[in-house]
């Protein structure tokens, strides 16, 4: 007597083979846990209650921050090559030989004005109002603060 043999039926191709539901733990790494009411008190656990927290209040644009000395202006333009930032006069005055700190958020430098220009003209003071050019020693960026050192 011969054998008939039995053939499995084959899977078609239009069949398509699920995927697993959970995504795969990487080694080294659990999964995070779920806090259960008990841990938290009985209260849902929200970021928006840890978003809430309180903050130092912040200046007022404009406003100089406390210790810096009298804001006399702010860098509105900064200039690589010749090294000179371009300073809006909003304070009281600037003269040649005032010791100023330019004071921003990567920037702090400390220098005596040496030469002040508009348009390139050398001038000995600037009054409120004017757009100065000066002569620093390091980069300065705009929004920058300008303000008198004390003598």
């Amino acid at each position: 007597m011969l054998r008939k043999s039995k053939k499995k039926p084959k899977a078609k191709s239009s069949q398509k083979t699920k995927k697993p539901t959970t995504k795969p733990v990487r080694a080294g790494k659990a999964a995070p846990r779920k806090k259960v009411a008990a841990e938290t008190g009985g209260k849902k656990s929200s970021r928006k209650s840890k978003r809430g927290a309180k903050r130092a209040p912040k200046n007022k644009k404009g406003s100089p921050a406390p210790n810096y000395g009298k804001e006399l202006g702010r860098v509105v333009a900064f200039f690589r090559i010749p090294v000179v930032a371009v300073v809006k006069v909003t304070g009281p005055g600037l003269k040649v030989g005032d010791a100023v700190w330019i004071k921003g958020h990567t920037t702090d430098m400390k220098l005596t004005v040496a030469s002040m220009q508009i348009n390139h003209q050398a001038i000995a003071q600037a009054k409120k109002g004017d757009e100065i050019g000066i002569q620093v020693g390091g980069r300065a960026r705009r929004g920058d603060g300008v303000y008198q050192l004390p003598v």
